[in-house]
């Protein structure tokens, strides 16, 4: 999943680290606007909770998805679907007034929220 990330978001690796008690392994990545992202992967661990819509991910204890805001959702979306994420919700409004909307699920299924906002806000990412 790492090389996915670093290609679909253009983050960079950081640094790995490995915690052998609990065999703990994870990889934080860094886009160049400064936001961060940390993977964590454990041998024999159970599957955790796998939406299959933000409707259950929102009614759901835990962490069910992570958001990002963007100027250009529609490209973007398309970015990530072109990349190999799952369409699960195409570009469209937010229940919250002047906000667009799209989700995709990475290639294990974990859900993405994109966001664009009406007016601009920090940080501010693309994949040109």
């Amino acid at each position: 999943m790492t090389a996915w990330y670093q290609d679909a978001f253009g983050l960079r690796s950081v640094f790995e680290f490995r915690l052998d008690g609990p065999g703990l392994a994870g990889v934080v990545l860094e886009h160049p606007d400064g936001w961060r992202l940390e993977l964590l992967a454990r041998p024999g661990s159970a599957p955790g909770l796998r939406a299959p819509d933000p409707m259950t991910a929102a009614l759901t204890e835990g962490y069910g998805h992570f958001a990002v805001s963007t100027p250009e959702l529609d490209s973007v979306h398309r970015s990530l679907l072109d990349r190999g994420a799952d369409e699960v919700m195409p570009p469209g409004p937010s229940p919250e007034p002047g906000v667009r909307m799209a989700w995709v699920g990475d290639p294990e299924g974990n859900l993405i929220e994109l966001m664009e906002r009406s007016t601009a806000v920090s940080p501010r990412w693309s994949t040109e």
